[in-house]
């Protein structure tokens, strides 16, 4: 997993933003957001492995141990998966992301419509190529998902972010303010959850940082996966380098300064290892 530091970035796109979706109900209208602590956020989509290590079984189509899980609902995540592994890993406490939390990591402290920059490849995110983003060149249609360490990392580390799956995150879907808000969990209630990032079926300009969609929890898809997080620490004293920091062009720390709890990486290196071997 990678620590994201708390901090404040803007969520949502620019209205000049080639292809964004400026009305309805993936508006991303843009507004600033705080993160007041910081949070750990799986450096890939779950793996087919885990999943499979977890409850037993693999319901995707596109078989691959290193592969992201797909064809799972956000009740199967939420209702199934998580519980199982937290039961499994006292104190892991693994959660979805937040809508924001997603969009701040993935942005890695750019402003951009993607982490890439302006404008992607199929060499460094799984789309359909023959539909580019704002006149780019076509690329490569895989037909399919890929590893999820195939294609480049974003400057956080964290893998594919925009496209190969979907990510379901944990809000429900909902109009975004008009104002800065601090920490925001969603709304409260509604009949959609949100997924983010675009998949390998996709246009490119659904794989944009701010691009959002959503489907009922019970619905499952070829390209529907997840990404596992830790929930929230309060700011370390001295802080390290925050989102802010980052988007003036600072980094991102690779941990976090004074973790709470056993590191994360060997909880799951160890956990996957020991269920893969019975």
């Amino acid at each position: 997993m990678r620590w994201v530091p708390p901090g404040e970035f803007l969520m949502g796109s620019p209205a000049d933003e080639p292809e964004r979706f400026g009305t309805g109900d993936w508006a991303e209208t843009q507004h600033p957001v705080v993160l007041s602590q910081g949070y750990w956020l799986a450096d890939t989509a779950c793996t087919q492995a885990l999943w499979e290590a977890v409850l037993g079984e693999n319901p995707s189509q596109f078989k691959g141990a290193e592969r992201p899980v797909e064809q799972v609902s956000w009740d199967d995540v939420t209702g199934r998966f998580l519980p199982a592994l937290n039961a499994r890993v006292p104190g892991l406490e693994a959660v979805l992301p937040t809508e924001a939390q997603w969009e701040c990591a993935c942005r890695a402290g750019t402003r951009t419509p993607f982490s890439f920059g302006s404008n992607i490849t199929t060499d460094q995110v799984n789309y359909d190529g023959n539909y580019p983003y704002a006149g780019g060149a076509k690329g490569e249609y895989r037909n399919q998902t890929v590893e999820v360490k195939a294609l480049p990392a974003n400057d956080w580390g964290l893998y594919q972010l925009h496209g190969n799956v979907w990510e379901w995150c944990a809000d429900w879907v909902g109009d975004y303010p008009g104002e800065a808000v601090v920490d925001p969990p969603g709304p409260p209630e509604g009949r959609e959850r949100v997924l983010r990032g675009g998949s390998w079926i996709n246009h490119a300009r659904y794989c944009r940082s701010a691009a959002r969609r959503g489907f009922e929890p019970a619905y499952r898809s070829v390209y529907f996966g997840l990404r596992l997080s830790r929930g929230s620490s309060p700011r370390p004293a001295g802080g390290g380098v925050g989102v802010a920091g980052v988007v003036a062009g600072g980094r991102a720390p690779a941990a976090a300064p004074a973790a709470p709890a056993p590191g994360v990486r060997g909880v799951f290196k160890s956990f996957v290892d020991r269920l893969l071997k019975r």
